[in-house]
């Protein structure tokens, strides 16, 4: 479309341009020309009058006094004077034209001939030096109509192209960013319509989002319970046959367990859009509410260092559980204070938030698969880390092992610009306060 809209208005200057120029060079130059050829009448006359005063008086008519009108300076063009009295008396100045020349006659009252002539060609440089004027003014009128077309070709095709943007990241489950009006109606209802249906879709996935979060949590009660049963089973019963068919049966139960929570990962990620703004000095808050006992009872202490103004783009539940397995991971395996820094990073907008302590740090054999499922250090499940690495990754950000003594847990994020607003550009969720949210499980490694 660009380049539609560039042609066509560049052709429309294009033929406007020449419409207008090519008359107005030839009217020019032709007026140019006439008025050189009435200056030339205007000098015979004036030399007619000036011999006839000196014939009058009886002085002599002699070349100097026709000299004076030459021309050649001033603006007036070089030129040829002959002049004969009525006496027959003839005078001439001015070298003649090998050219072809222009010339004018002038006969006074007194009979007294006067010829002027000067080269044709310099009064068709005089023309041309219009018809140069005039395709000056046409080059510049041409640069002018070229750069209106691009901008009127960007104005055009840049909502079209952030319309387009718009439309690929609500496809893919992302924020939409605010559409400014761009002056023209057809391409504002199309953005407010892209925007009451990225409304609409936010919703829909927030209601899908919940259903699954509310089916795995609906599932693993009584997978669990059937667990510890058929666990009781396999331990109060003294026939091999019943303890090895409930151990099969217990692993088939695990193994639907880890169903659950593959399928409901998926969805997640799958779904995308989960991302809301989270006001991280909440949640700090949230995490501190939770946690400062523990870390009392352990002789230790949690810090947070988080801005009260920032903000990052993140699912509230899915974030709170990352914090608190970093957090309970701190608490278990390592040492002195545990520190919750948010930090901007980079030009981007980007939040980093670090966990780290003074403990003796990761193991070097455990470092490079620390983040994969079942590794653990200790006791433990080994899901934590997996599980977090998991939740971040489905917002976008990315959750590594900064350093390793003593060890620091750094989780990235994008951040929310500070000019733009929330309730706005993103779909709106729950608001994320210190009390709203609780985490209801923990993996630690």
């Amino acid at each position: 479309m660009r380049r539609r809209v560039l042609q066509s208005t560049t052709i429309a200057v294009v033929v406007a341009v020449m419409l207008l120029g090519l008359p107005l060079a030839l009217l020019g130059a032709d007026l140019v020309h006439d008025s050189e050829v009435r200056k030339l009448q205007s000098r015979a006359e004036e030399i007619g009058r000036v011999v006839d005063s000196r014939v009058q008086r009886g002085d002599v008519v002699d070349a100097a006094l026709l000299q004076r009108f030459v021309g050649g300076t001033g603006g007036s063009l070089s030129a040829s004077i002959v002049a004969v009295t009525a006496q027959g008396d003839q005078v001439e100045v001015g070298g003649g034209f090998s050219t072809r020349t222009v010339e004018t006659v002038y006969r006074s009252e007194a009979n007294t001939i006067v010829v002027v002539t000067v080269s044709y060609w310099d009064v068709f440089w005089r023309s041309f030096q219009v018809i140069l004027a005039v395709i000056g003014a046409c080059v510049i009128a041409l640069g002018a109509g070229i750069a209106l077309a691009v901008w009127q070709a960007n104005r055009l095709t840049a909502p079209l192209v952030y319309l387009a943007a718009s439309a690929e990241q609500l496809g893919s489950g992302q924020v939409r960013p605010q559409l400014e009006p761009s002056g023209v109606e057809e391409i504002d209802l199309v953005a407010a319509e892209l925007a009451r249906s990225a409304d609409r879709m936010a919703g829909r996935l927030a209601v899908e989002r919940q259903f699954a979060a509310d089916a795995s949590h609906q599932l693993r009660t009584p997978l669990t319970a059937l667990s510890m049963r058929l666990e009781e089973i396999t331990l109060a019963s003294e026939d091999d046959y019943v303890r090895q068919e409930a151990q099969k049966s217990l692993e088939q139960v695990e193994r639907l367990a880890g169903v659950v929570d593959d399928l409901l990962l998926r969805s997640r990620q799958a779904s995308g859009g989960t991302t809301e703004p989270v006001h991280l000095v909440e949640l700090a808050a949230q995490q501190i509410d939770e946690w400062s006992a523990s870390y009392h009872q352990a002789g230790r202490e949690l810090l947070m260092d988080v801005p009260g103004d920032m903000q990052v783009l993140a699912t509230p539940g899915g974030l709170a559980q990352v914090l608190a397995t970093l957090i309970e991971n701190s608490l278990k395996h390592g040492g002195g204070d545990t520190l919750v820094r948010a930090t901007p990073t980079g030009q981007t907008g980007a939040v980093v938030i670090t966990v780290s302590d003074e403990g003796a740090g990761v193991p070097d054999d455990l470092a490079p698969v620390i983040f994969e499922r079942e590794v653990t250090s200790g006791s433990g499940t080994g899901l934590g880390l997996s599980l977090a690495r998991d939740l971040v990754t489905a917002d976008g950000g990315r959750l590594e092992l900064s350093q390793r003594r003593p060890s620091v847990f750094s989780v990235f994020l994008a951040g929310v610009p500070r000019t733009l607003d929330p309730d706005v550009v993103l779909p709106r969720g729950r608001a994320m306060s210190a009390g709203s949210a609780r985490r209801r499980s923990r993996h630690p490694r």
